[in-house]
């Protein structure tokens, strides 16, 4: 996979890098694994705004992932590796041999025809999903639980992936792609392997059109408001605004928000890098 840049024919497209999209095989979805999604536009069940520079955007419909992997033992196909308006990884659509189809999170090198299985005692080769016990040290996984059969929660985005570094009795010890090294339960499953669509931080969408499309309203910058609108608004000229912080007071940059009381604090051996 490649990101391209294209030729400058229109000022949207001088600093405009796209995705190549050579691994989509597919652009007409599973049916039976759609959904609808329902806009809120930043608004609440009252009408009110809630959350501000949201609306608009192109409609879309949700794929069903299966984060869980919880058919174990039956071998599935992967059939098409498909793109996903609602992630920034890509997602491949596998049959299972009884003849389920379910959408996951495409691993990075994954083709179709290819066969992936999940469960107990599984090998741990890429796209095959088994507990963090039964993994031999240094292996690279992503969609990797939180708690035993709730599904895949960390390391789900474009490229992102996380390392089992140690086992320390019941726990796994994992380094997060934040750089934060935490305990994990070993009854945990994870998927071998990398997410899919590295080169997504690599691309530029070259024009403000593009984030409206993606349902996103222009942002508007504290220190160009009122007093009565922002902490940091107001002054004559350009002030610079005193000290950084949000809209409702709270220091920005570099102030922990974390509460010290907060019940996984425990499990965290080394917080993410700054």
């Amino acid at each position: 996979m490649a990101v391209r840049k294209l030729k400058p024919i229109t000022p949207g497209q001088r600093f405009r890098i796209v995705n190549g999209f050579d691994t989509v095989t597919t652009d007409k979805p599973e049916k039976s694994l759609l959904e609808p999604i329902k806009k809120s536009g930043g608004r609440n069940n009252t009408g009110k705004m809630t959350m501000r520079y949201r609306g608009g955007g192109h409609k879309r419909r949700y794929r069903v992932i299966d984060f869980k992997r919880d058919k174990f033992n039956v071998v599935a196909t992967v059939s098409t590796i498909e793109y996903d308006p609602n992630r920034s990884a890509r997602i491949a659509l596998v049959q299972y041999a009884d003849g389920e189809k379910r959408y996951i999170i495409a691993p990075q090198g994954i083709q179709v025809g290819q066969e992936i299985v999940s469960g107990k005692g599984v090998s741990p080769e890429v796209g095959n999903a088994l507990y963090l016990g039964e993994m031999p040290l240094g292996t690279v996984v992503h969609n990797v639980e939180l708690r035993p059969g709730q599904g895949a929660k960390m390391a789900r985005s474009a490229g992102a992936y996380a390392q089992l570094v140690a086992k320390d009795g019941k726990y796994a010890v994992l380094k997060l792609p934040s750089g934060e090294t935490r305990l994990v339960l070993q009854t945990c499953m994870a998927t071998v392997g990398t997410v899919s669509n590295s080169e997504h931080s690599l691309e530029r969408s070259g024009k403000a059109g593009r984030s409206r499309w993606l349902g996103r309203r222009p942002r508007v910058r504290g220190v160009v408001m009122n007093p009565v609108d922002h902490p940091m608004g107001g002054g004559e000229g350009r002030q610079s605004g005193g000290h950084p912080r949000s809209r409702n007071g709270m220091p920005a940059k570099g102030y922990k928000t974390r509460s010290k009381k907060k019940m996984s604090n425990k499990y965290i051996l080394e917080r993410r890098k700054k």
